[in-house]
């Protein structure tokens, strides 16, 4: 849990995401990323680094693993420029068969809300499951912004689905 009580909404803890939206754009998806000892290894390695982000094309600073009430800040690129979203990791899963965690967004963030990515196996298979509970942000310019960024949303959510598929397929 964060400094500010904040409790994790995206759950990445639980199989079933049963948390309701109240007031938030729930999505949930998720991609079946290989099978194996080795593409599991690989896949929960990169998502506890940011690298369904980094690897969708955001960069991360600092660098590093994810940690539990961490601040970093996330950066877009979309058409040459760079846009700012910060977010605090509220939660971090690691067990034998589940990786992964979940951050909010902090004010300046284009949006309001909290995003997931876990990892888990399913018998040999291993998936990526990505969660979002998003609405606008409360001020301007990024809240008239909103119907822009639900695309540019969406455009994100694809990538994200392939970031991992693209190293476990080889």
């Amino acid at each position: 849990m964060a400094n500010d009580a904040w409790t994790t909404r995206t759950r990445p803890a639980d199989a079933v995401w049963r948390e309701p939206a109240q007031g938030f754009r729930r999505w949930e998806k998720s991609t079946v990323l290989g099978a194996g000892d080795a593409v599991w290894e690989w896949a929960r390695t990169e998502v506890l680094r940011w690298g369904v982000k980094t690897r969708s094309g955001f960069s991360v600073a600092p660098p590093g693993a994810v940690t539990p009430r961490s601040r970093p800040v996330i950066m877009a690129h979309p058409f040459g420029l760079s846009i700012r979203e910060p977010v605090e990791v509220v939660d971090v899963v690691e067990t034998s068969d589940r990786v992964g965690f979940a951050y909010r967004t902090l004010p300046g963030h284009p949006v309001s809300g909290e995003e997931a990515f876990i990892v888990h196996r399913d018998g040999d298979t291993v998936v990526l499951t990505i969660r979002s509970l998003t609405r606008p942000a409360p001020g301007l310019p990024w809240r008239a912004a909103y119907p822009a960024l639900l695309l540019a949303q969406s455009v994100a959510r694809r990538r994200y689905l392939r970031a991992l598929r693209v190293r476990a397929a080889r």
